[in-house]
């Protein structure tokens, strides 16, 4: 497995892998009609670019297949992370996770982790903050605030 940095040129394959993911890996946790919600299959790829380029971005590749990818901004907030439906439980998500984590001096790292999600992170030392009800498209997704203080000085 390769950790690398985000180039433009990845951009469509993350939007077609977190569209699959959010559909295969999360429907166990998520209804359809929150699934729909979550992940239309129509991402402004201009605009994820935009995103993806401004925080710091890292892509996994297993075997010359794009299979997960992350991001996290200068403050400690981890935006996205996703793993190809098809190479759960490989490491990926915890080797992206270390990447991230390592970004930036900071003290703590915050995300808004999905029900599916929540035991990976909580395995990393993330704490539950809080539960909250987010509203897409007029349709409540359950997820949590979470947080991890990295033992380092900063």
């Amino acid at each position: 497995m390769i950790i690398r940095r985000y180039s433009s040129s990845d951009c469509a394959q993350m939007a077609e892998l977190f569209y699959w993911t959010v559909h295969s890996v999360n429907a166990k946790d998520y209804t359809k009609e929150q699934l729909n919600v979550w992940a239309t299959g129509q991402v402004d790829l201009a605009r994820w670019d935009k995103s993806f380029s401004e925080l710091y971005t890292v892509v996994a590749i297993w075997e010359d297949v794009l299979a997960g990818f992350g991001d996290i901004d200068r403050t400690g907030y981890l935006d996205r992370l996703y793993v190809h439906k098809d190479y759960q439980r490989r490491g990926i998500a915890t080797a992206i996770c270390d990447s991230l984590e390592r970004a930036f001096p900071v003290e703590k790292v915050t995300s808004h982790v999905s029900v599916t999600a929540r035991p990976f992170f909580q395995d990393r030392g993330y704490l539950v903050q809080r539960e909250q009800q987010v509203v897409r498209g007029g349709i409540l997704l359950t997820n949590y605030v979470m947080e991890k203080r990295l033992s380092r000085n900063v």
